[in-house]
């Protein structure tokens, strides 16, 4: 089994994880439910949420066409030709460094829908969230999968000497950009972002919002030292997942909340040919 496949697998273990969270949490009293911020609907955002699955599933198999680098172009691989704004990461090489990364990428993928449960609003809706939740890492392992899929980058532990077997895998020609600092972003951000929309005007907002943003940090630092990507590829992967996970919930704004709605609608017009986009209705 691939590097990808093993790392694909566990990142679908968390999302069947996350589903077994949800039902643990779901309240089963009938109390009164807070009014949701968000507009789902099953038929419209389930289809999203499968098509953004299959786009990562052609972006695997991108990535797994992808050839490594033989020993005489490793040989041949001079820090002088990376830019200069991430030269200083070229060499680095960190076993520990990558092990801590992935304890805390992998955890926080569950802990961060895990905490938002806390909340009684939110636990009230905690179906609807969750939904919101699968389809925005679906959303970001999209852009992610095909990014690398079609992008070479080599990483930087390869301009050193560390590495063994690795530095010949197609893997390592994967560093742009950072999946784990993606996903990271993606988790935490999304995790603020709902709480402060069941919660406008919170006094832990501060705090939820530094915390979002402190723990990708985290795991970008231990890319760099694992030598698993360069500074700019840890910086899209922070931009990225940060704005997936702020942005599609966004996307499903309730027209009360934010006076403007945006709805994916798909039908068929009166000269017969289907038809999809974006219904935006604004509240006067």
């Amino acid at each position: 089994m691939s590097i990808i496949q093993f790392s694909s697998m566990k990142y679908i273990y968390t999302l069947m994880l996350a589903g077994s969270l949800s039902a643990a949490t779901t309240p089963t009293a009938s109390a009164q439910k807070a009014p949701s911020p968000y507009k789902t609907r099953f038929a419209v955002d389930a289809p999203i949420t499968a098509g953004l699955g299959a786009l990562s599933g052609v972006g695997l198999y991108l990535v797994s066409q992808k050839d490594g680098l033989n020993d005489t172009q490793l040989a041949a691989l001079n820090k002088n030709d990376v830019p200069k704004f991430d030269r200083f990461v070229a060499g680095n090489y960190s076993k520990t460094a990558q092990t801590v990364g992935d304890f805390i990428v992998y955890p926080t993928l569950l802990i961060a829908p895990g905490l938002l449960a806390l909340d009684s609003d939110v636990r009230g809706r905690y179906g609807q969230v969750l939904g919101l939740y699968l389809q925005t890492l679906a959303a970001q392992n999209a852009i992610f999968t095909m990014t690398i899929g079609t992008t070479t980058r080599y990483r930087p532990f390869l301009y050193g000497t560390e590495g063994s077997g690795d530095r010949n895998s197609h893997i390592s020609t994967n560093s742009f950009y950072a999946g784990h600092t993606a996903n990271t972003a993606v988790a935490t951000f999304f995790a603020a972002k709902v709480y402060h929309d069941f919660n406008p005007g919170s006094a832990a907002e501060p705090f939820v919002w530094t915390a979002a943003a402190l723990v990708p940090a985290a795991t970008a630092y231990t890319r760099i030292k694992a030598g698993k990507h360069f500074l700019s590829d840890n910086i899209v992967g922070y931009v990225i997942g940060a704005a997936t996970g702020i942005v599609v919930p966004q996307l499903h704004k309730t027209a009360d909340r934010t006076g403007l709605s945006l709805t994916p609608v798909q039908g068929i017009n009166i000269n017969g040919y289907g038809y999809s986009g974006l219904a935006i209705t604004k509240r006067l």
